[in-house]
């Protein structure tokens, strides 16, 4: 008898008859000695395809991708209806100048205050400096951006001397990082900085190219097969401002996994607790900003890569709408789940960065039709405060809204951005190559390449209905609120620091609700609230509309200023503002 298929019912269904009810994915948790054998059998021609094929039918992927009716037709890329309109908003150019994006979004902003910022009070609760503090530094003489780069090179070699090695920046050169304060300190001699932007020490995530540095995804021969010749895009317009990119950040290998784990050059820590992972895959980025040594970083977004390591770090990070951002100089460049993102330890900061590397690919601009790029009114501290008439829903089991089949893009998103990855990656599994990654690198690999075409189209199934289910919540609120994570940062193994692990469960926790921000393209921001009770940093997620990043961005000012708490300073900080290790 042939398999009975499961029909998914047309997608105006009662959603309110909808329950949340959250999946535990169905997969081991192996390191050490069990991971290599685990590795070993899964690469194995027969045996390996009957272990994968049941961690699918565990968690129901095989039945939903082959044994299920679904109604709707393949949507291959984020559709987005038109922009409906944002209260409280000034918009922007595309075309224009970075800088004067820049100049444009610091407008937007109350205004600066020294006074209330620059106390030397030990009693005074911990703030993380924001780029505005560091202009007014060296604007007024009291730093310049040549001595901060000492600071932070001093920073640097202090953490890379920790045992047992967990290093923020794979890729790192001293001298560049002297050169391009010294030429951002002459600017601000001759009174032509560049932008707000100019002498602020910004790092870059490993798949994201920054010249002269290799791009390796946290491979160790990725960088064999790809020279790096010039900036990305999103890195370009960040130096058009001044800023100082400092190096290459760690990460999780390839950006295949969402704890940071990596055993090629060494797991990055916690900065609120060195035995706990970032969360990943930009773990270094989230790290480094949240540890002091930078004001932001970049890192990209295909799983919540950016947003869940911020969480798990208390910073902030945004994930913009699908296209907003233009990828090209990316690892992964031409997918449909991926953006590049800020992270930075405040929203303030969050809204001048993403003002300098916003801008559609010329590709994008044809595909997607993307609305104006928009910011929010922050100009007064009762636009800082106020969420205006933002309406806001939140989806439990219980009340407000109810986002119904999470586990259905779960798979669609694992399929997707799997085969993506496997897309690209393809051409350079060659030659023995895929046995120098990591084992929980090769498992997801492995996994990706189970999925069929027929697998992949089915996905696309489920982005067009899942797409329906958001928007048709999206007429009842302007921003879903949820928790960034589950839960706050997982405990590192000891095992899994020289070998990896692979765990599942944990990764698939991780994503649970970051997922829509990906699969259907829309913005997201992960801003921090308070902490658990082992004094762990807790995130909220804010997700927006199609193109309306300037809502997300409101509130999560408002939430910052009203809601959040005083700050905690991590046990790994360092001031190089002020030149003090900590």
């Amino acid at each position: 008898m042939g398999k009975k298929l499961v029909k998914l019912p047309a997608t105006e269904v009662d959603m309110t008859a909808a329950k949340y009810t959250p999946q535990r994915v169905q997969a081991p948790h192996l390191t050490g000695f069990w991971l290599k054998l685990f590795v070993m059998l899964i690469e194995a021609p027969i045996i390996g395809s009957m272990i994968l094929n049941l961690v699918k039918n565990k968690n129901r992927i095989t039945k939903m991708l082959k044994n299920t009716v679904i109604p709707e037709t393949p949507m291959f890329i984020p559709e987005f209806p038109p922009k409906e309109s944002e209260p409280g908003v000034f918009c922007l150019e595309e075309d224009g100048k970075p800088e004067e994006r820049v100049e444009f979004a610091l407008k937007c902003l109350p205004d600066y205050n020294p006074a209330c910022i620059w106390i030397n009070d030990p009693t005074t609760p911990f703030r993380y400096w924001k780029i505005r503090d560091y202009t007014y530094a060296y604007k007024f003489k009291l730093t310049t951006p040549s001595q901060v780069a000492e600071h932070f090179i001093l920073a640097i070699e202090e953490s890379n001397n920790k045992n047992p090695l967990a290093p923020l920046l794979i890729s790192y050169d001293p001298d560049e990082v002297r050169r391009q304060a010294a030429a951002s300190t002459q600017r601000f001699k001759e009174g032509s900085e560049l932008s707000i932007l100019d002498g602020i020490f910004i790092a870059v995530k490993d798949d994201i190219d920054c010249y002269p540095y290799p791009s390796k995804g946290g491979a160790t021969w990725f960088h064999e097969l790809r020279q790096v010749k010039k900036d990305a895009v999103c890195v370009s317009r960040l130096r058009n401002c001044g800023a100082v990119m400092v190096g290459k950040t760690n990460m999780h290998e390839l950006a295949l996994g969402t704890t940071g784990n990596n055993a090629n050059f060494g797991t990055t820590r916690n900065p609120h607790a060195p035995d706990r992972y970032t969360g990943g895959s930009s773990s270094g980025s989230a790290a480094i900003v949240a540890c002091g040594l930078c004001s932001a970083a970049l890192g990209t977004d295909g799983g919540g890569s950016v947003r869940i390591p911020s969480s798990l770090c208390g910073v902030v990070g945004l994930k913009t709408t699908y296209g907003r951002t233009d990828m090209k100089g990316l690892l992964y460049h031409s997918g449909t789940v991926a953006i590049v993102g800020p992270i930075t330890a405040t929203v303030e900061d969050a809204i001048l960065v993403y003002a300098a590397i916003l801008g559609s690919s010329p590709a994008e601009r044809v595909s997607l039709k993307p609305a104006l790029p928009c910011l929010p009114n922050l100009s007064s501290y009762e636009n800082w405060c106020s969420t205006g008439s933002l309406r806001l829903g939140k989806y439990t089991e219980t009340i407000e809204i109810v986002i119904p089949e999470l586990h259905e893009m779960f798979i669609a998103h694992v399929v997707s951005i799997g085969s993506e990855a496997l897309s690209q990656l393809n051409p350079d599994l060659e030659d023995g190559k895929l046995a120098r990654l990591t084992y929980d690198s090769r498992i997801s690999l492995a996994l990706f390449q189970t999925y069929s075409a027929s697998d992949y189209i089915a996905a696309q199934c489920l982005r067009r209905r899942l797409m329906h289910f958001y928007m048709e919540i999206f007429k009842k609120v302007d921003i879903i609120v949820t928790p960034t994570t589950p839960m706050t940062a997982p405990i590192i193994s000891p095992t899994a620091l020289t070998v990896g692990e692979t765990n599942m469960r944990i990764s698939g926790s991780l994503m649970r609700f970051v997922l829509a921000g990906n699969l259907l393209g829309f913005p997201a921001i992960s801003v921090p609230v308070g902490y658990d009770k082992q004094g762990l940093p807790i995130g909220m997620q804010l997700i927006g509309r199609p193109w309306c990043e300037a809502s997300i961005l409101r509130l999560a000012a408002a939430i910052e200023e009203t809601c959040a708490g005083p700050k905690k300073k991590p046990v790994q900080f360092y001031d190089i503002l002020q030149g003090k290790l900590m």
